[in-house]
C-alpha cells in the first residue's frame, strides 16, 4: 500500500501547520505553545482523550480502535534548538536565537497527519498512543516521560519513531536491527598546575603542557585498548585556559565527548579515561580531575520490530528504496530511552540534498511529511489488524 491517498490529499495542510510550528520554536521541556497548537488539533480530529503536562509539556492522545488489542506508540519529538535560522525561508523562524534546524516541527507533523488519518477511519484493533514529546535536544524528554510511567499508564505495548535524514535519497527509508545510534557521554578534565611569568617557564608548572598531554593520552583508549572491530569515539572538542599571551595559567579545561553502541566498550573506555586523567599530569608535577556524566544511551531497535517496520516501510514506499540493513551513525538520540523501555523500532526518512540537521540554513523538506504520515497509520493498521 503506497502513501493513503487521504494523506496525500493533505499535503498541503501538512506543510501549513509544519511551517507554523517553524516559525514558532520552542526549547527544551518548555514547548507550551506547540503543545497547545497539537492539541488544538488533535482535538479537531474528534480525539477526546488527551493527557498533558507530561515531562511538563508533552502531550499523549489515545485513539481507540474497533475492538480490543495491544496499544502501538507513536512518537515525535517537537523542541527546537538555540541557534539562529539563516535559512533564508519566508516562513522562518520568528523567536530570535530558537530554530528549527533539526526537523522536529516536521517530525510533530506527520504524527498530527497521522493521528487526523486514524482518528477518522479505525481501521484497527486496540489503541494508538500519540506521543509528543519535548527536549529530545537536551534534558532527555523521552527519559523523563518514561521515568513518570509513560509506559504502563498507557499501556503501550511497542513504539516507533522517525527520523528525517538530510542527504539521504528523498522518500527512501532505512533502518536496521540492533544499535542503530550511538550512546553519547560528556566528560570535564579539569588541571591543576602552577601559573607564572611566560619568560620564565621553569618557575611554573605550565597546565597546558599537561592538557595536550593527557589529550594525547585520550586518542590512544580507541587504538589500544578498544578491539577495532569495536566502535568508539573520543573526541575533544574544548581547551580552555585563561591568561594572556605571556601568562602560564595555574589551571586549564579539557572538555569532550564519547560515542559507543556497547556498553562494555563504554565502561572500559570510562577505565581508562580515569587512568589517563590520574596518571599523565604527574608527569608534569601536577594534578587533574576528571567530570564524566553519562548521556543517552545507544538507540538500539529490537530486531523483529525493525524488521516488521522495515516490511511497513516496503509497502508504503516501495521495495527499492528501502534499506533495512544500514550502517549505524555516532549521533545520539533520546528515543533510545523508550527502546530500553519497549520493544520497537527507529527509522530514518530521507529528505534528500539539504543542509544537515544543527546547521543553521537547514530546512525540513515538506515533500516527506505525508510519507511519514502514511507510514505510521500503515504500521497501525498492519500492527493491530481488525478482528
Amino acid at each position: 500500500m503506497p502513501v493513503h491517498n487521504s494523506i496525500a490529499d493533505m499535503a498541503e495542510t501538512l506543510k501549513e501547520w509544519r511551517r507554523y510550528i517553524h516559525q514558532n520554536p520552542e526549547l527544551g521541556l518548555e514547548c507550551h505553545q506547540t503543545a497547545a497548537f497539537v492539541v488544538e488539533k488533535l482535538k479537531s480530529f474528534g480525539i477526546s482523550e488527551i493527557y498533558t503536562g507530561i515531562a511538563t509539556s508533552g502531550v499523549v492522545a489515545i485513539i481507540d480502535g474497533q475492538g480490543p488489542g495491544r496499544t502501538i506508540g507513536l512518537r515525535a519529538d517537537m523542541d527546537a534548538l538555540p541557534m539562529d535560522d539563516l535559512s533564508g525561508s519566508p516562513h522562518a523562524s520568528q523567536v530570535p536565537g530558537v530554530a528549527h534546524t533539526c526537523g522536529h516541527d516536521g517530525h510533530t507533523t506527520m504524527l498530527l497527519g497521522a493521528a487526523r488519518y486514524l482518528a477518522e477511519t479505525r481501521k484497527f484493533s486496540g489503541k494508538v498512543a500519540l506521543i509528543f514529546q519535548p527536549a529530545e535536544e537536551a534534558e532527555g524528554g523521552g527519559r523523563i516521560m518514561v521515568e513518570e510511567g509513560m509506559m504502563e499508564r498507557f499501556g503501550i505495548d511497542e513504539v516507533y519513531g522517525i527520523h528525517n535524514a538530510p542527504g539521504g535519497e528523498e522518500g527512501h527509508i532505512h533502518t536496521a536491527p540492533g544499535p542503530l545510534m550511538a550512546g553519547v557521554d560528556t566528560f570535564y578534565i579539569d588541571v591543576q598546575g602552577v601559573g607564572g611569568h611566560g619568560a620564565m617557564p621553569y618557575q611554573a608548572k605550565d597546565p597546558v603542557m599537561a592538557a595536550v598531554a593527557i589529550v594525547q593520552a585520550l586518542q590512544t583508549i580507541v587504538s589500544r585498548n578498544i578491539n577495532a572491530l569495536d566502535a568508539l569515539v573520543i573526541t575533544v572538542t574544548q581547551i580552555h585556559a585563561e591568561g594572556g599571551t605571556n601568562i602560564i595559567p595555574d589551571t586549564a579545561q579539557i572538555v569532550g565527548t564519547l560515542r559507543y553502541f556497547d556498553k562494555a566498550v563504554q565502561a572500559t573506555a570510562r577505565e581508562r579515561m580515569a587512568e589517563v586523567v590520574e596518571f599523565a599530569p604527574k608527569a608534569f608535577g601536577q594534578s587533574a580531575t576528571l567530570t564524566y556524566e553519562e548521556g543517552y544511551p545507544p538507540t538500539v531497535n529490537h530486531a523483529e520490530q525493525a524488521a516488521f517496520a522495515a516490511e511497513i516501510a516496503r509497502d508504503v514506499v516501495g521495495a527499492e528504496k528501502v534499506e533495512e540493513n544500514c550502517e549505524p551513525i555516532m549521533a545520539a538520540e533520546d528515543f533510545s530511552y523508550m527502546l530500553e523501555a519497549r520493544p520497537g523500532a527507529y527509522l530514518f526518512l530521507g529528505q534528500g540534498d539539504t543542509p544537515v540537521c544543527h546547521h543553521p540554513k537547514y530546512d525540513f523538506n515538506d515533500e516527506i511529511a505525508p510519507i511519514g504520515a502514511s507510514f505510521f497509520a500503515t504500521l497501525v493498521e498492519r500492527a493491530l489488524p481488525l478482528k
